[in-house]
């Protein structure tokens, strides 16, 4: 008799303990209502769609539930790979690696961006529509983000089921114009973004207007520092294109490879590469596009 009272106690406790265990785990839906708004912060940002940040993080850290997550704030599954911060340590392709370690969640967010826009393999990335979640995951892969051969498929489906993509709308209007605050935003035929240079304007005021780095403007326009911005340039804020949708074009009077590089947002390298060009370039000259 006091064998079956002890055993229903045992019973009873153990559902009880479980109950509570299971009760403090996070669900996918509350790790989506939670870090919702850090993702679409970050888009807003980083230009990387929310979806994605958010099925990373569901996939990265079990819907914040790993070591790593609770222990380390770290949701992405980032590795040290020189980081210079706090350290976590855990097992993954191997036994007992090195993490990065944050003091916050929203740090493990702003990382995962900055990881992404500052490793030059996630580039080509960035020339993707924001609601494309699907080449954004293939990319990921294609980069090397993860070991496991079916993580496109996993971060689609996350994104599928859970109806992720709602986050990566941006309100349009006609014209191929986005407004993102009070800065217009154009299309060009390349499809790149870019916008168009106010007077008296510098690069310094379009990084802090759009939330670009100031690296990434230089880049992506293929300048320095010490290029004289004037009223009306063309400012990309995505990387150009490898090729244009024109087969060619004849040099006119004063036109120098960037600026012909900027009306058809290719790549100099690229233009380079298809042509043997003189330099200065001569009027009449036919470059190839394509």
């Amino acid at each position: 008799m006091r064998f079956i009272q002890t055993s229903k106690f045992v019973i009873i406790f153990l559902f009880f303990y479980c109950s509570i265990s299971w009760s403090q785990e996070n669900s996918r839906a509350h790790y989506i209502e939670t870090y919702q708004k850090s993702a679409i912060e970050q888009m807003m940002k980083y230009k990387i769609p929310a979806s994605i940040t958010l099925a990373q993080g569901i996939l990265e850290s079990n819907n914040g539930n790993s070591m790593l997550a609770k222990k380390g704030k770290n949701h992405f599954g980032i590795k040290c790979h020189g980081w210079k911060g706090k350290k976590i340590y855990a097992d993954d392709d191997i036994k007992n690696e090195c993490f990065r370690s944050y003091k916050t969640v929203a740090e493990s967010f702003e990382d995962h961006s900055l990881f992404l826009t500052n490793n030059k393999r996630y580039e080509f990335l960035f020339s993707l529509k924001i609601t494309d979640y699907k080449s954004w995951s293939k990319g990921l892969k294609k980069a090397g983000y993860a070991t496991n051969n079916k993580y496109a498929d996993i971060l689609i489906k996350i994104i599928e089921e859970n109806k992720l993509f709602q986050y990566d709308i941006q309100k349009k209007s006609n014209d191929n114009v986005t407004y993102i605050s009070k800065r217009r935003i154009y299309l060009h035929p390349n499809k790149i973004k870019y916008v168009i240079c106010k007077e008296d304007e510098s690069f310094l005021n379009i990084s802090n207007e759009l939330d670009i780095r100031l690296w990434q403007l230089y880049k992506y326009n293929e300048i320095d520092e010490n290029y004289d911005l004037k009223k009306g340039d063309k400012i990309f804020i995505q990387p150009k294109r490898n090729k244009s949708k024109i087969q060619s074009h004849i040099v006119k009077k004063g036109e120098t490879i960037r600026s012909i590089s900027q009306e058809y947002g290719i790549k100099i390298k690229k233009i380079n590469k298809r042509n043997n060009i003189s330099f200065p370039l001569v009027e009449g000259d036919i470059l190839k596009l394509r």
